[in-house]
């Protein structure tokens, strides 16, 4: 009890004091002259003596019930309201590029020119390299002749086709005439179409002498420089093309966690019509800041490792200014489920015991309850329940080290706290 309570019941306790010492002065006066007071007199004092012993026992104890009212303990209380919450997973990322082509040189010869910038960005079919195209063109100009030599030679088996016929027909020509004349004509034509498809190969050989680019994007370092041999047989990569205007994120989700989606009837990298959302991620820079984009998981692997348990997840994310670079590593944060209408409650509410998670619920009359509840996910401070609350319920959420079951408290609502520091 504190000071301001023995100031206020000070005048009580005189009052009880100088009674107790008229008491005493009458008990010794009354000693002395009790021998003198005849029987009957005795036993009224005695009465009236016992009256007052028990007249100061009554004000007494209501004195004292006076002076320690109850007091209740103070709880804030929180009421259950329900809101969607979104259910996020959170994992490591590798950022590739959409395209990653190799320039590779696919004849065999001296490396001549080199027709871009280091780093730049090049169009698809744009010329990169020239190796010396010589022996090839060479073999382009034989495989013409050739195919010139073998036309020729088909147009005269085809005149010497055409006057035998005719001479077969009048009986001026043997049957043995036609039929060479006829295998002449279909051996020259066969050669020409040899001769066709050497010029055509030559051909390509040699437009292979002029790497271009079969890709849009920008192009890394030359891996060999000018006057090198390149080509089958010796270092055959010149450069890499990287398209990265788009990216694609690599993670993995464990088995579990693929049975709990589709425990909650979510396939990973499908469109579902039905539902409002999809799937997306966002992903953590190296500054710690979030990149403004989102990207739509596209891809799930229709199988688990077996040595890691996971199955890689991929999504496809726009990359206008190339801040994510291919090869990156990233923090990914995946949009797993959205929760409608869930009843949450902040986490510091909930007690966990013997593998058990309970709050207080404050009834009408307020007298707290302990309620035992099934939880769910945990999102940020709040915990999603199950079982176990309803809706317009009042739960405790400060003040829970007082409390004990069936505990009559006085309540303190949050939004009355909210508005009482918003006065001040």
């Amino acid at each position: 009890m504190n000071t301001g309570d023995n100031d206020k019941i000070r005048p009580e306790k005189l009052l009880l004091q100088t009674y107790a010492s008229y008491l005493q002065q009458l008990y010794r006066r009354s000693k002395v002259c009790w021998r003198k007071i005849p029987a009957k007199v005795k036993r009224w004092s005695a009465l009236i003596l016992g009256l007052a012993v028990v007249s100061a026992i009554v004000v007494s104890c209501l004195l004292k019930r006076r002076t320690t009212p109850e007091v209740l303990p103070v709880v804030e209380v929180e009421e259950v309201k329900t809101e969607d919450v979104n259910i996020y997973g959170e994992y490591a990322g590798r950022i590739r590029a959409q395209q990653f082509v190799e320039i590779r040189a696919r004849v065999e010869g001296y490396l001549e020119r080199m027709l871009f910038a280091e780093g730049t960005y090049i169009e698809k079919g744009q010329t990169l390299f020239i190796i010396d195209p010589k022996l090839y063109q060479a073999r382009a100009n034989r495989a013409k002749a050739q195919l010139n030599k073998a036309k020729a030679q088909a147009l005269k088996a085809e005149r010497d086709l055409n006057r035998i016929r005719p001479l077969f027909e009048q009986n001026a020509a043997s049957q043995l005439d036609l039929d060479n004349a006829v295998a002449a004509y279909e051996s020259a034509t066969a050669d020409v179409a040899v001769c066709e498809a050497d010029l055509t190969q030559a051909e390509l050989t040699l437009g292979y002498t002029s790497v271009q680019s079969p890709a849009s994007g920008y192009i890394s370092e030359r891996n060999a420089d000018i006057g090198a041999l390149v080509g089958p047989g010796n270092q055959s990569l010149l450069a890499t093309v990287v398209k990265s205007d788009t990216v694609r994120i690599d993670f993995s989700m464990t088995s579990l966690e693929y049975l709990q989606s589709k425990a909650r009837n979510i396939n990973l990298g499908q469109r579902d019509s039905t539902r409002t959302w999809d799937p997306y991620i966002t992903v953590t820079l190296a500054d710690g800041s979030v990149y403004p984009f989102r990207g739509l998981v596209d891809f799930a692997d229709p199988q688990i490792d077996s040595k890691t348990g996971t199955f890689s997840v991929r999504a496809e994310m726009p990359n206008p200014d190339h801040i994510l670079l291919p090869g990156q590593f990233t923090r990914v944060k995946l949009l797993m489920d959205v929760r409608e209408n869930a009843i949450v409650v902040p986490s510091k509410a909930l007690i966990i015991e013997n593998g058990g998670a309970y709050l207080y619920v404050v009834r009408p009359d307020d007298i707290v309850e302990k309620r035992f509840v099934e939880t769910g996910p945990e999102v940020g401070n709040n915990t999603i329940v199950e079982r176990g609350l309803a809706v317009g319920e009042r739960i405790v959420v400060e003040g829970l080290h007082k409390l004990s079951h069936a505990m009559k408290v006085e309540t303190l609502s949050t939004t009355s706290k909210e508005t009482a520091t918003e006065e001040e």
